[in-house]
């Protein structure tokens, strides 16, 4: 079985591996020892804290099979952002310059420094390892989320957001931070990915452009990806579509990936999910695994103990909502009879 749990210290090992195959560009998860064992014992106390509006707060969550005991993947949630540290973006604004004696108008783009976002919520961290890339991991992993913010939204903003990674190739060259790099930073981009990665933020305010950027003056390479998304980030941005993210026009700093948008109360999993109470009941009364039968996914309302899944073996009774599982799920979810539980049909 597969199922979602809070990030434990026994998990450090799997973290650090994906560190690693994220690669260049996943600045949440830097290959850094310090700073992973950091992020889990960050973590750790946020789950175990009690909160009743959203502050430093980071939930990191692994996706875990039961039997082989793997960790497929990761998933995460800022509860708010640049609260201790300036979150940086550009956003793209249109300036129309026109000349009636002339008859000319121009529409010109610039990115403009901004901290707009400070204080949203932030869903992040989200990373399924390639050979674990089918069937419903990384919707788990993206969706868990909503569930999670759906059963607690006092620890959260009203709004949420998504940075997307940018384009950049296997050697971490970005079309974008090649043009910026020369002209202001004197770094490349993996160096300046890892130090944002480690919370080293200063050489940003020290040598970032204090003025607009004028579009047009960028490379073509450059212009070319303002706003686009990494080849691997692609089904993710897919899937926070569906949940109702849109582009706003705020794109990332050094590779130009959008930053996404919501409402808390408008993200599609947290209005049509909904609570019902547990029922347990023998196998032998649920669907098979391969019966075709709609899939759920499913989790608990607890915080330190939070697990989640998605099944096709489970039943709903509309009459007394009730969810009908088995004990090996409830053990597994740490469920009992008349626990409360999250589900959304998939």
């Amino acid at each position: 079985m597969l199922v979602i749990r809070p990030i434990c210290a026994a998990d450090f090992a799997a973290l650090k591996q994906i560190a690693v195959e994220s690669g260049h560009g996943f600045t949440s998860l830097p290959d850094n020892d310090e700073l992973l064992l950091s992020k889990i014992s960050r973590a750790q106390k946020s789950f175990a804290e009690q909160v009743t509006s959203p502050g430093q707060q980071n939930y990191l969550f692994v996706l875990e099979d039961t039997q082989s005991k793997e960790i497929i993947g990761v998933t995460g949630i800022e509860a708010a952002v640049g609260l201790d540290a300036p979150f940086y973006h550009y956003h793209i604004a249109s300036h129309v310059h026109y000349s009636p004696r002339l008859g000319v108008k121009k529409v010109v783009e610039t990115l403009n420094l901004c901290n707009d976002y400070t204080g949203a919520s932030e869903v992040c961290t989200l990373f399924v390892r390639d050979k674990f890339r089918r069937g419903f991991a990384g919707q788990l992993l993206s969706r868990v989320r909503y569930l999670f913010m759906a059963n607690h939204p006092e620890r959260f903003s009203d709004l949420v957001i998504a940075e997307m990674r940018g384009v950049s190739d296997d050697n971490g060259h970005s079309p974008f931070w090649a043009w910026l790099e020369p002209n202001f930073f004197g770094i490349d981009f993996p160096t300046a990915d890892y130090l944002v990665g480690i919370g080293d933020k200063s050489f940003i305010a020290e040598l970032m452009p204090k003025h607009p950027i004028y579009v047009a003056l960028l490379s073509e390479e450059a212009q070319k990806v303002i706003g686009q998304v990494h080849e691997k980030t692609a089904p993710a941005l897919r899937l926070l579509q569906k949940e109702g993210f849109l582009h706003r026009g705020y794109v990332d700093l050094f590779d130009a990936g959008p930053t996404v948008e919501v409402a808390l109360k408008s993200i599609r999993t947290v209005q049509q999910s909904q609570l019902a109470t547990v029922v347990i009941t023998d196998e032998s009364q649920l669907p098979a695994m391969d019966s075709g039968a709609q899939n759920y996914m499913l989790c608990s309302t607890d915080v330190c103990q939070f697990r989640a899944t998605i099944s096709p073996c489970i039943r709903y009774a509309k009459e007394n909502n009730t969810l009908l599982i088995s004990a090996e799920m409830a053990s597994e979810l740490s469920l009992k009879d008349a626990s409360d539980v999250r589900f959304i049909g998939l």
